[in-house]
């Protein structure tokens, strides 16, 4: 990989790196990998999401759904609007806030999508910890709500309001939750951390797991010598928060992930911890701390105990490609382009076949969602009645 680097990109990758290193020698020479991961994208005015770096899109590290296409978030309105028209048919205000909204395009295409089937949106707030991305986001949705002559009003929060009543969205959001690494070494697992060899990161063995924190699969299977993966209590934790301050609504996001049996499958020898940068996929997580994104695939099943522990309704899983066809998203295609016409209608194809093939997006992706006190919201509607969330796997 041949990536020419900046002589600031080169500073700011060194001052954090640093910062990692003093951090592992007050530590005693070790540090877990959350804590790695932690600074690595979260250190304030030098990780990676908390300094300011164009990381999305072509000219980014990496491309997400709702920026390849507007026909992503075209087609989640479908799933959207029952739950919408149940908030207003309550006299309630009909809103929507999105966790971690990248460059605002998913807000954007949800936005016009709903203008164009004439649904007034009140709110559409977003969580954003990344200051440069607010930015972006601020002035792209700005400029679309003004093209729209929409009424909507969107405010930029530090985080989830308490007793929150609509619809949460969450798009590639759970894998930059950072992630504890453990190894499978002599018949017991240990967790595997961060020290410092050779003014260079390495990984080193702690302390034994301890058992309760190990999920039923890791205690019962048969692991190789030296298998590695990921604990995720910061993900679960935040599932739990989330779950909490839903007082009633939909919670839909969107990740790259396995259910636990397949999660922690004998033959996954290496985890799912990954680098990108500049679209390149790097194995080593500790390559240019601060300029790479570091993410885990989602360990769905836990995630959805989460909700479940705090009174989720139902909970519900399946693949992108799924979700998507059964939402209408060929439809939605048909409608805003020709078949005929290869010149308007290829771009729309080419997003298609990203979106929906298994070889690409389609099966890797998952769609998650659960509900929360719906039934006193939208009489007459569980979650398998939303359309798009119809008749698929729910754990």
């Amino acid at each position: 990989m041949d990536i020419t680097l900046t002589s600031l990109e080169m500073e700011h990758s060194e001052l954090l790196k640093a910062k990692i290193a003093s951090e592992i020698a007050s530590q005693g020479a070790w540090i877990p990998f959350s804590r790695y991961m932690e600074m690595a994208l979260y250190e304030p005015g030098m990780g990676y999401y908390s300094a300011g770096a164009h990381k999305l899109g072509s000219g980014g590290d990496f491309t997400t759904a709702p920026e390849l296409s507007p026909l992503f978030g075209a087609a989640i309105c479908t799933t959207l609007i029952p739950v919408l028209e149940g908030l207003k048919a309550q006299g309630l205000q009909t809103q929507i806030l999105e966790f971690g909204a990248g460059t605002g395009k998913l807000a954007a295409s949800i936005l016009t999508r709903l203008q164009d089937l004439d649904f007034a949106l009140d709110r559409y707030d977003i969580v954003e910890i990344s200051p440069d991305l607010a930015q972006r986001q601020q002035d792209f949705i700005g400029k679309t709500i003004k093209q729209l002559h929409s009424q909507t009003q969107c405010d930029w929060l530090s985080e989830l309001p308490q007793d929150f009543k609509g619809i949460i969205l969450a798009n590639e959001v759970i894998d930059a939750i950072p992630c504890d690494a453990i190894i499978y070494q002599n018949g017991f697992w240990y967790w595997h951390g961060v020290t410092v060899e050779n003014n260079n990161f390495t990984w080193k063995r702690g302390s034994p797991v301890e058992q309760d924190l190990l999920p039923e699969t890791l205690l019962s299977g048969n692991f190789s010598e030296g298998y590695v993966t990921e604990l995720h209590a910061p993900a679960n934790a935040w599932m739990h928060q989330v779950t909490q301050q839903l007082h009633s609504g939909l919670f839909l996001t969107f990740d790259y992930g396995f259910p636990e049996g397949e999660y922690y499958h004998p033959q996954r020898l290496e985890g799912t911890l990954m680098a990108h940068h500049r679209h390149h996929a790097i194995q080593n997580p500790f390559h240019l701390p601060g300029l790479c994104d570091l993410t885990t695939h989602v360990e769905w099943s836990q995630i959805a105990r989460s909700a479940l522990a705090e009174n989720a309704d139902d909970v519900f899983l399946t693949n992108q490609a799924a979700y998507l066809l059964d939402a209408g998203i060929g439809d939605i295609a048909l409608a805003i382009g020709d078949p005929n016409n290869p010149a308007t209608f290829l771009p729309i194809s080419n997003s298609l076949q990203k979106l929906l093939s298994e070889a690409e997006m389609g099966e890797l992706f998952k769609v998650f969602a659960f509900t929360k006190n719906l039934e006193q919201l939208l009489p007459g509607y569980t979650l398998e009645d939303l359309p798009g969330l119809r008749g698929r796997n729910r754990l």
